[in-house]
């Protein structure tokens, strides 16, 4: 560590501590939330019904739909006030899995792990297997009439390396002293992605692939290794599996040891074939979905909101534990700790506080958007950039959201809100025996608090030890209970209890960073992880 980072990081916490001699904390309250929170933790219950009994819940899903049912009925049973669904969409249909296998017949027999990707319709046969290597029209043509009946080969060789170090692991003083260094972000110019008109290889590809009618697609992630397969929907010309209209070819990721073992083969020559059964149906015949939404009221400020949730769908190979039962659970632990410590403590909380479980982020945050468009926003057609706003928007103190894994908090990406730091000093301070001090001014993506933070409230996402989230769980087959850490649960739940207690409480609303509606027909381009 270099002298100058130390410097750095003096410097930072000496900042901070000076701004938050005002802030207030309240230490009996802590202790009451602690006892909820870490002695008497309902953390790996709840997450067990999220995911051993009710996952996977692909967004449009059957499962989706009775885990739903779970949650209302048991927030209910919690006490919860104002415990309902608010529907968006269209979304699209909804998809199960009802019977999968595939194997290698020739030139030997081996069971195949793979997976379908979601949406591929239903598909039974046997046959060749043949690679497509094409960069252009004019290779397309060579496979003219060649691929009726076959599996088709996308991908090349990955070549695999043996892990010498653990996959996962927890952050260190020099990890976390980075983050609590990295600048202020620069803020991204807004910009129109929208597709334009045009005609391009991919979308020729696909078109060429679904006029030709092989048995099915096979491809290999791009990481992912020891039968761990990474997975998510089918994709078509169009676009998305699940809008309506698009006609899918069934397609299969293959675990990249056994994907290589057929690539190798045809190589050398030697023909090799597959058989697969796949029993899929399509569901979600309105093509709508929901949000969950509860709350604990307020008192004298009850027409204000401290939001707090985390997305409760998933893909469809595990049982979504770690992406995002995980921070489903803490949501909802959370709120399970505070109603028992208000009546503890006889304390009832001064603002609203809303507890918000999302859908359809894995396609694009589709649900704590669509939230957005409803409560706080209005948005040109195709565009995540507010045009104007409305008056609820004025009325949420923020929104914090936990969707990295099982790490435990160790904590908070500010996303560029430098007003926010002394506050959250504050409130963690408490929690230094928990591991849990580091501020980043950083921003962080890919997850359900951009949606309020692109309307001008403070979003934020925790800052989490990354475990094994991104190189074994996340989107994978592997993505269950079992690589859920009930300690870290545990101590997410509990410190952003204290959070959202601590946000309600405050005479003055959360410090918000400059935020101006800029009319431009644009979208900001980021979507689900």
């Amino acid at each position: 560590m270099t002298n100058r980072l130390l410097v750095l990081a003096f410097l930072l916490v000496g900042t901070f501590t000076i701004a938050t001699a005002q802030e207030k904390v309240n230490d009996e309250i802590n202790d009451i939330i602690r006892k909820h929170g870490l002695d008497q933790s309902q953390a790996m219950e709840i997450a067990g019904w999220i995911t051993d009994v009710y996952g996977p819940r692909l967004t449009g899903s059957p499962m989706l739909d009775k885990a739903t049912d779970w949650a209302v009925k048991t927030l209910k049973e919690w006490g919860m006030d104002n415990v309902h669904l608010e529907q968006w969409g269209p979304f699209g249909r909804g998809w199960q899995m009802n019977h999968f296998e595939m194997h290698a017949t020739d030139p030997s027999y081996w069971p195949i792990i793979a997976y379908p990707k979601a949406w591929s319709p239903s598909v039974k046969g046997e046959g060749e297997v043949i690679y497509l290597q094409a960069n252009d029209e004019a290779d397309l043509a060579a496979y003219k009439g060649k691929l009726k009946g076959k599996f088709v080969l996308f991908d090349t060789l990955r070549n695999v390396d043996e892990w010498f170090e653990a996959p996962a692991f927890r952050h260190d003083s020099e990890s976390l002293l980075n983050l609590a260094n990295a600048p202020e972000p620069t803020p991204r110019p807004r910009r129109n992605f929208r597709r334009l008109g045009g005609f391009n290889f991919n979308q020729m590809l696909w078109e060429f692939i679904a006029e030709e009618g092989p048995i099915a697609v096979l491809d290999r992630s791009y990481k992912g290794d020891l039968g761990t397969v990474f997975v998510s929907g089918a994709r078509t010309a169009e676009g998305r599996g699940q809008t309506v209209d698009n006609k899918v070819v069934p397609q299969f990721t293959l675990a990249v040891e056994h994907y290589n073992r057929i690539f190798r083969n045809l190589q050398r020559g030697i023909p090799v074939k597959l058989s697969v059964e796949l029993d899929a149906e399509y569901t979600n015949e309105d093509e709508m979905e929901h949000n969950i939404i509860a709350e604990i009221p307020g008192t004298d400020l009850k027409d204000e909101v401290v939001m707090f949730g985390a997305h409760f769908d998933s893909w469809h190979t595990g049982t979504g534990a770690t992406d995002n039962g995980a921070g489903s659970t803490v949501m909802m632990e959370a709120a399970r700790i505070l109603m028992e410590t208000f009546k503890e403590s006889g304390e009832k909380p001064r603002r609203t506080l809303r507890l918000a479980l999302w859908t359809g982020e894995e396609q694009g945050l589709l649900g704590s958007r669509a939230y957005a468009k409803d409560h706080f926003a209005e948005f040109p057609p195709d565009s995540y950039t507010p045009q104007s706003l409305k008056p609820d928007q004025e009325k949420i103190s923020a929104y914090y959201n936990l969707d990295n894994g099982t790490g435990k908090v160790r904590g908070v990406y500010l996303q560029g809100n430098e007003k926010v730091a002394p506050i959250f000093r504050s409130w963690l301070q408490p929690f230094k025996d928990l591991e849990a001090g580091t501020l980043s001014m950083s921003n962080t993506g890919g997850t359900d608090h951009l949606a309020f933070d692109a309307v001008g409230i403070p979003g934020f996402q925790f800052i989490q030890d990354p475990m094994a989230y991104f190189n074994r769980t996340h989107h994978s087959n592997m993505d269950n209970l079992d690589h859920l850490v009930e300690a870290d649960l545990s101590q997410a739940a509990t410190i952003i209890a204290s959070f959202i207690y601590h946000t309600a409480m405050r005479d003055e609303m959360m410090p918000r960073k400059p935020f101006e509606v800029e009319d431009e027909d644009a979208a900001d381009g980021s979507g689900g992880k």
